[in-house]
């Protein structure tokens, strides 16, 4: 019995490489025909790749663009990343997201401009020392960038891989993700190797896509996918299911004087940490709760409005909102500091201070418009 399973084990080896070598032929030229147009694929210089990759990650190709282009226009070298202030670079990356990636980038980039000369290391394992840079990314930097043949293996490719290869293992799993680097590795082709990682890519992206149904009547691969020829595409790939996210409840004020709003900047640590926010309390605080802190904080409300309930999804938590807009007397110019909090005018907001579009539902009350939709027609 051991000895019939180690042949079927063997023969399903060989048949999985046959295939994955088989990829390289229709994926490529496919890739030619119909590969998006993408500012970062005008000029493939280590740092644009470099940026792509890291914005793209959990943000939506249409978003990106406008920000890579904004991002390349006020940082064009990455000696430029290194010296930018920090709320500077903040209020650039404002509306992304996941802010932890703006203040690798920022790391990344004073230890090659330090240790290498301002030139990105071609080397995979280089790269893979780098803050913020993990094996996708390297992958990503290492064959666009340098043209050498390792995978970028990320949740697109890892669908794609599935399917092809009719695979029901866990893509949730490093160990499987491990695996099919290791198997795209061995086989993927020595020639144009960023351009095959970015064909498997581009196919999970607009073919073989997450939700909904895969588009396999125009898919390059679809002779090739045992997905597809036994008719279990949509039931692929296998993911252990999320943990449900916890949920916080928060009130949020907007406190006004005269044409000011207060805002204070959130602790050095934890989700959104360096960001400013309008002043905000753990729990739903009702309008007489609010009153009484406004008068704590040694101020004279003169109205209260309640404002619209709003909801932000994080990764591994939700932030159920309730609001307030609380008029107050003017201050006097030399009171204008209060505990953690400061009056700042709404333009400055805009032009200076980084606000997480975690607040975006209550910026409208003092008439300011964040991240990409400042830039939109």
């Amino acid at each position: 019995m051991e000895i019939e399973d180690n042949v079927e084990a063997s023969v399903k080896d060989k048949e999985e490489k046959r295939i994955l070598k088989s990829l390289a032929e229709p994926l490529l030229a496919w890739y030619d025909a119909n590969a998006r147009i993408l500012p970062w694929r005008e000029n493939a210089a280590p740092y644009r790749v470099w940026m792509s990759e890291v914005m793209l990650q959990q943000t939506r190709v249409e978003a990106v663009k406008s920000y890579f282009e904004r991002f390349m226009k006020a940082l064009p070298t990455i000696q430029a990343l290194a010296e930018i202030d920090d709320d500077a670079l903040l209020k650039l990356w404002e509306g992304l997201g996941y802010y932890s990636r703006a203040r690798n980038v920022k790391k990344t980039a004073k230890i090659v401009v330090e240790q290498y000369g301002g030139e990105f290391p071609s080397n995979y394992d280089d790269l893979m020392e780098l803050p913020g840079i993990g094996s996708y990314t390297a992958g990503a930097i290492s064959s666009i960038a340098f043209a050498n043949p390792v995978p970028a293996v990320d949740g697109n490719v890892l669908r794609v891989i599935s399917r092809v290869l009719a695979s029901k293992e866990d893509i949730t799993s490093q160990s499987v993700k491990k695996k099919v680097e290791d198997e795209l590795r061995a086989t993927m082709p020595q020639l144009k190797p960023g351009a095959f990682n970015q064909a498997l890519m581009e196919i999970g992206a607009t073919v073989c896509v997450p939700n909904g149904m895969a588009k396999c009547e125009i898919c390059p691969l679809n002779q090739l996918c045992k997905a597809n020829i036994l008719g279990i595409v949509m039931d692929l790939p296998k993911k252990t299911p999320k943990k449900p996210r916890t949920i916080e409840e928060k009130t949020i004020l907007v406190i006004k004087s005269g044409d000011k709003v207060a805002i204070r900047k959130r602790c050095s640590k934890g989700i959104l940490a360096g960001l400013y926010e309008f002043p905000n309390m753990e729990g739903y605080l009702s309008e007489k709760e609010v009153l009484y802190l406004v008068k704590q904080m040694s101020l004279s409300a003169i109205r209260i409005l309640k404002l619209e309930d709003s909801k932000h999804i994080f990764t591994h938590k939700e932030w159920h909102m309730i609001g307030y807009v609380v008029k107050v007397e003017e201050l006097e110019q030399n009171n204008s500091i209060l505990k953690d909090c400061f009056f700042v005018e709404p333009a400055e907001i805009e032009e200076r201070y980084p606000i997480p579009t975690a607040f975006q539902r209550y910026t409208k009350y003092i008439n300011i418009i964040l991240g990409n939709d400042k830039f939109k027609d």
